[in-house]
């Protein structure tokens, strides 16, 4: 494996964990740095029952769930923005509202490009839902929280 495959499945893993982290901090209540620490030290790279968890870039994950925190009332309106009138933030499943806020984060406070941030982030969709319809879903919400957080790129 070459050290540009390795490092994108880094980050990819990094996302990945972001959104389970955010999805368990909404469920549970816990705090960001009970979240992080857990992670970092009982998942990231962990083997279970012979199976081992991914590596990850911790500080994408690092940085990922912090802005998620930090922008969260931003990010949950421009993904507000981005649904259906009838399908406000709090009716959609926890598993795409942790994920619109992760994606939302690296939208708003990365320097990441937003083509890679949409893409990779279906990509996690795919992974969650890998029969549904949410991975398009997600890609049509993104372009369009993208839109709205980086207009200079369009």
């Amino acid at each position: 494996m070459t050290k540009g495959t390795e490092n994108r499945q880094r980050k990819s893993a990094a996302r990945l964990y972001a959104v389970q982290a955010l999805f368990q901090m909404e469920h549970s209540g816990v705090s960001i740095d009970t979240v992080r620490q857990e992670f970092e030290e009982h998942r990231i790279g962990a083997t279970y029952e012979g199976v081992e968890m991914a590596e990850a870039n911790i500080n994408l994950f690092r940085k990922t769930l912090e802005s998620a925190v930090n922008w969260q009332a931003k990010i949950d309106q421009m993904t507000d923005r981005a649904l259906v009138a009838k399908w406000p933030l709090g009716r959609i499943d926890p598993t795409l509202r942790a994920l619109f806020r992760a994606a939302g984060a690296e939208l708003v406070d990365n320097d990441t490009p937003f083509k890679v941030v949409i893409t990779e982030y279906v990509d996690v969709a795919r992974a969650f839902f890998p029969e549904g319809k949410e991975p398009k879903f997600v890609n049509a919400v993104l372009d369009h929280m993208a839109h709205e957080a980086r207009p200079e790129d369009f």
